[in-house]
């Protein structure tokens, strides 16, 4: 995406120019300058250069210099830090699956996706190959996102139960959705270098979000370990022995005068959901135990 005429560039911190060729674009990806998932135009690509290709593969160093979630956005969907996941959410698009016949794939790693002033913030897994991989929006166009899109508008955080591509209408208020893992990975397991590739986003994002997020609701394992890493890394205290994962756990961390409190809740997957190991009656206990918590009432462990 190129720069629009007239715009000055934006420094970040230690006067890194985030607007140079590979590095941070112009904020709006996958937010403004896009085209639906039904598009018969593939996605503009942002790496029209073997130049390019090198610097976004060492975009998670550029995650802390990034001024605001936009830009971190922008950097995260045109990063290509990990091998594996480039090539598979590359075959993945180049090979729609036949319901999706005729449509471009997104391809990229996904950002985050909500306000930047969320209090909520809900960490899932990494992008399914067919949902966000495709529409280029995290949960988006797949049947997790289903479940979780419709708790969310239950609870009035989200403008509609139906999220179908990035360009559907769907707003969020108060909550924030993220990943430790921005690609789509083969069997949607990342590896553990992956997740720990990914981790200087994730860092970032809740840097950024740190002055009004108040609680997280983490959607597995997973999600449950990566995100107590990362904050461990970012300097907030984490209970000992660390909390273990369970649907309904709930702990809280400090870093001086934050807190933020952690809710597990079992992953929206369809293996969850078709068998009734998560239902939408203990989704919505935890989206409004989380409201709860985001409006200031006091936790478990306070």
């Amino acid at each position: 995406m190129t720069l629009a005429a007239g715009r000055t560039r934006r420094l970040g911190r230690h006067g890194v120019d985030l607007l140079a060729p590979g590095m941070i674009g112009t904020g709006t990806m996958g937010r403004v300058d896009i085209s639906p998932s039904s598009s018969p135009s593939p996605w503009p690509s942002p790496w029209s250069t073997a130049a390019d290709r090198r610097r976004a593969a060492l975009a998670p160093q550029r995650a802390a210099v990034a001024p605001d979630l936009a830009a971190l956005d922008e950097l995260i969907g045109r990063c290509r830090a990990c091998p594996r996941l480039v090539n598979w959410r590359e075959s993945v698009a180049a090979n729609p699956r036949a319901s999706f016949a005729g449509q471009h794939y997104w391809g990229r790693a996904v950002p985050g996706f909500g306000p930047a002033d969320a209090a909520i913030l809900v960490v899932g897994l990494a992008p399914a190959a067919h949902g966000a991989n495709r529409t280029g929006r995290m949960f988006t166009g797949d049947r997790s996102g289903d479940v979780l899109f419709a708790a969310l508008h239950r609870a009035g955080l989200a403008s509609q139960q139906h999220a179908v591509s990035a360009v559907d209408g769907m707003t969020l208020s108060r909550v924030r959705i993220t990943a430790p893992v921005h690609c789509a990975p083969p069997d949607n397991k990342p590896t553990v270098t992956e997740r720990d590739t990914c981790a200087p986003f994730l860092a970032r994002e809740l840097e950024l979000l740190a002055p009004t997020a108040r609680v997280a609701i983490v959607l597995g394992g997973f999600g449950w370990h990566a995100l107590l890493g990362t904050l461990a890394r970012s300097g907030w205290s984490i209970p000992k022995p660390r909390p273990r994962f369970g649907h309904g756990a709930e702990s809280v961390v400090t870093r001086g005068t934050q807190q933020l409190t952690l809710l597990g809740c079992y992953h929206v997957s369809q293996q969850n959901t078709f068998t009734g190991r998560l239902t939408p009656a203990m989704l919505d206990d935890i989206v409004g135990r989380a409201l709860v918590l985001a409006d200031g009432m006091p936790s478990a462990e306070s």
